[in-house]
């Protein structure tokens, strides 16, 4: 790749990944500092192919995130700029809120503990006997639960389009990044599969599932390995068993919420989604496999630390994964009506779920930077729902890079 010449940058600011935290940053770029040459260069042929516009399109409240946390801060400020956002542009969306319920007693002093971190976060929540679950869910059966006024639903997929349509950016689509040449004194240059050459001064990783392999092209340590795990979901056959958002409690030592049920914008009730690894970064179904991808998983200490750590619960998902019945169990324990041909498969999605040497699961968002680069290598749920603090906060960090080079 020819050596970039500081005269020759064809922008200023070059994002990878057209998802919804892509499409934000570079929305916040130009809202930010007007003048400023965003490029976006995205894979597919359009936006919010994977994470974005593959998940149950909740506007997260933030009652789960630990008091003063990113996820936590972004969560709450997020849900309340989407909603927002949304009706100011027409995108279809609803504050729905949601039920988190407790259906074990070993479950109640958590529901508790969300209660109060809840409280801490500013968020309104209303706890319930079980009696008055059916104010809210008439199927639904619990020992006590809460209600979380704040939570929605939205078209994601709708609103990263918005953003693409006014950040002013120049988009490319079909723009896969093979090749990076970062010169810290001169810039950066990108070779895409179409055999373009990209010049920009700096570098805004928001590759999502290929994070860790961008920033590693540039040749910055990520110092973590995106391991990916794939959530399946069932549509509901009868709706009509469901009028909004009903969770378990969640297990605090695995950061992935259970299987819940969620009505969408459309009138359809998701149901997932459990979590299993998958056989590769895109990996959508068990017939999806990438050798190369998967040997990376497997060659990642981190993923045997999670293995041996949390195999029981992993054990649970896989089996819900390949038998529709445990799946169903699983669900009636929420919603005792449902049968086993009332679960309709329903396109899976991929979390592309940041770990540790050690196997830590990395639980907050993670962003990093280097000479002239910035990466967002942990953008977990609720990253659509905080998408546009997080655009603001990554954009502020380019806007710094750039100004360092001038």
């Amino acid at each position: 790749m020819e050596q970039v010449r500081k005269s020759a940058h064809d922008c200023d600011a070059l994002v990878i990944g057209g998802g919804i935290v892509g499409l934000s940053t570079a929305y916040a770029i130009t809202r930010a500092a007007p003048g400023t040459r965003v490029t976006v260069l995205e894979k597919e042929p359009g936006p919010a192919r994977h994470q974005t516009g593959r998940n149950s399109g909740v506007i997260h409240s933030g009652i789960y995130y630990r008091p003063g946390s990113l996820k936590a801060r972004y969560a709450v400020r997020g849900a309340a700029e989407m909603v927002k956002f949304c009706a100011e542009y027409g995108i279809a969306h609803a504050v729905t809120g949601k039920l988190i319920v407790a259906t074990g007693r070993d479950e109640l002093p958590r529901l508790h503990a969300l209660v109060q971190r809840g409280r801490e976060n500013g968020i309104p929540v209303r706890e319930l006997g079980a009696a008055q679950i059916e104010e809210y869910e008439p199927e639904v059966r619990g020992l006590a639960a809460i209600h979380v006024g704040t939570t929605g639903i939205c078209d994601y997929t709708a609103v990263a389009r918005h953003l693409a349509d006014a950040s002013g950016a120049d988009i490319r689509y079909g723009a896969e990044v093979v090749r990076v040449d970062r010169r810290p004194e001169r810039g950066v240059a990108v070779l895409t599969s179409g055999g373009d050459i990209v010049r920009a001064r700096v570098l805004v990783n928001c590759a999502g599932l290929h994070c860790d392999e961008v920033a590693r092209r540039t040749g910055d340590d990520p110092q973590v390995r995106i391991v990916p795990f794939r959530g399946e979901y069932y549509e509901l056959a009868r709706p009509e068993l469901v009028r909004g958002l009903v969770y378990p409690v969640p297990d605090p030592a695995f950061p992935f919420l259970g299987v819940h049920l969620t009505r969408g914008i459309d009138g359809g009730v998701h149901v997932g989604p459990n979590a299993v690894p998958a056989l590769a970064r895109e990996g959508y179904g068990w017939g999806v496999v990438r050798p190369r991808e998967l040997a990376g998983t497997l060659s990642w200490p981190g993923s045997w630390r999670i293995a041996r750590r949390h195999w029981r619960y992993g054990a649970g998902e896989l089996r819900r994964s390949v038998s529709k019945a445990a799946f169903a169990e699983a669900v009636r324990r929420l919603l005792p009506a449902v049968e086993e041909r009332d679960l309709v498969p329903a396109p899976a999605g991929v979390r592309a779920q940041a770990v540790l040497r050690d196997g830590t699961l990395v639980d907050d968002f993670l962003i990093r930077e280097g000479p002239r680069t910035v990466h967002v290598l942990n953008a977990p749920s609720p990253a659509a729902t905080a998408s546009l603090p997080i655009g603001r906060e990554v954009a502020r960090r380019a806007l710094a890079a750039l100004a360092a080079t001038e």
